[in-house]
């Protein structure tokens, strides 16, 4: 249930501990990299009553942010301290949200400069996964999906370039929502690919990931990758949807059967609640998921951050550095031939989404151990965005939800995927999945 606004007892009522302060042990535990003080989110507490705040759509809902959106009075570190700046107002998301009712209850952990799927990539730790103690929590937006997860939060907020607004739900067992591209404002936001960037929601539940979403949503001039969209509203699903996904051969669970059988197990319940299931030839997509690490877009995570990293190349972690510093030598040529060949595989997967209401996919191939990735850190870090990957590139929308349990316990969760603009569409299927009888 929503936390309740209640001066002095928001703090108790609404917070998991009785007072802001306690909550520094999370801090220690690296889910919140800040916290807002006690005095001001009681100050705020007090103008929402005296405001008729119950009058607003978000109210009494507890939030956090993840450490590369702007928040008036709380550094910004992306992940590095040393990178750290005091931002002069809050990012355009917060103050949306904030005007809507919501109270923001700190900042969160993620992987440095948003490099990463892990969530094991912070100088100030790592996120304990919701699940699981021996597992990574999922990246970048480690922190904030754990936050949701754990319940000191109602909704938390990210950023998704590659996967990193779905990789932490699938591995913490929430919602997470991927909006358009452009739909959400990203003035006040540390870049990591600009042209790809977005911010993300996380969740427990798609309705309140949704009324978020339709409140950040809109028009920023200040932002040149802002879209003049429609507002999102839920669309009414076909009573059959039609959904692609993966020829049974093209499925890559990187040896992890139950991830397999439970994906199987997904399907046939997509199946019993009157989805159309059909499946497709997932090489184009898993081409373009290939191109977001292999191809020139990395290059864009160096421009991001550019003129720091030149001039303080060891404060980076040796993994970030690692990714982002061979950057500098792409050349021209390579990036223009890179955006020709995405511009082909567009064109060659546009008949196929046209004829389908979404994809469905595996949030994630499997679960990983921080054991395992600290054996590979690349390689596995690679497999996690097999279905997360090429979203962006292609200019699609996602929500992934849990929708039942496998074999070992853990949860299995799917991802809905559609074009630009269909936010409400998915919304609406997640819905039906979410809200389906019990058995």
């Amino acid at each position: 249930m929503p936390s309740a606004v209640r001066s002095e007892n928001y703090v108790r009522q609404a917070l998991p501990t009785d007072t802001i302060g306690q909550l520094e042990n999370l801090r220690s535990r690296s889910i919140f990299t800040a916290l807002k003080r006690r005095d001001l989110a009681l100050a705020e507490a007090e103008r929402m009553e005296a405001g008729a705040g119950e009058s607003k759509p978000l109210y009494g809902l507890l939030f956090a942010v993840k450490d590369n959106i702007d928040v008036e009075g709380i550094p910004t570190t992306a992940g590095c301290p040393t990178f750290a700046y005091m931002p002069e107002r809050s990012a355009n998301v917060v103050e949306r949200l904030e005007q809507a009712g919501a109270i923001l209850v700190g900042k969160t952990n993620m992987d440095q400069f948003a490099t990463g799927l892990v969530g094991v990539r912070s100088p100030f730790g790592i996120a304990p996964n919701a699940l699981r103690s021996d597992l990574i929590p999922g990246g970048s937006s480690s922190g904030s999906a754990v936050a949701v997860a754990r319940g000191f939060v109602d909704f938390s907020l990210g950023t998704d370039t590659a996967g990193s607004g779905r990789i932490p739900a699938g591995m913490n067992g929430i919602v997470g929502l991927k909006p358009s591209l452009g739909l959400v404002s990203s003035t006040g936001v540390v870049p990591a690919c600009r042209t790809l960037d977005t911010v993300s929601i996380f969740s427990r539940d798609v309705d309140i990931a949704f009324r978020v979403l339709q409140v950040i949503a809109g028009y920023d001039a200040d932002d040149p990758f802002s879209r003049h969209a429609p507002p999102p509203v839920l669309q009414e699903p076909r009573p059959r949807p039609k959904v692609g996904v993966p020829a049974a051969a093209q499925r890559l669970f990187f040896g992890d059967q139950v991830s397999e059988a439970a994906f199987a197990a997904d399907l046939d319940m997509l199946q019993s609640l009157g989805f159309e299931v059909v499946e497709l030839d997932f090489e184009p997509f898993h081409a373009v998921a290939r191109l977001l690490y292999e191809g020139p877009w990395v290059a864009e995570r160096y421009a991001a951050i550019r003129s720091f990293i030149e001039s303080n190349p060891s404060a980076l972690l040796p993994v970030t550095f690692s990714i982002i510093s061979p950057a500098k030598t792409i050349t021209a040529v390579e990036t223009f031939e890179a955006m020709y060949r995405l511009q082909a595989l567009k064109r060659q997967v546009e008949p196929v989404l046209q004829a389908l209401d979404c994809l469905a996919v595996p949030t994630i191939p499997r679960f990983y151990r921080i054991s395992e990735i600290a054996e590979e850190p690349l390689s596995h870090n690679a497999n996690l965005g097999t279905y997360t990957n090429f979203v962006n590139l292609l200019d699609l929308a996602a929500i992934t939800l849990p929708v039942g349990l496998r074999s070992d316990g853990l949860p299995s969760s799917i991802t809905f995927i559609g074009p630009a603009g269909n936010d409400g569409l998915l919304a609406a299927l997640a819905l039906r999945v979410e809200k389906r009888p019990a058995r």
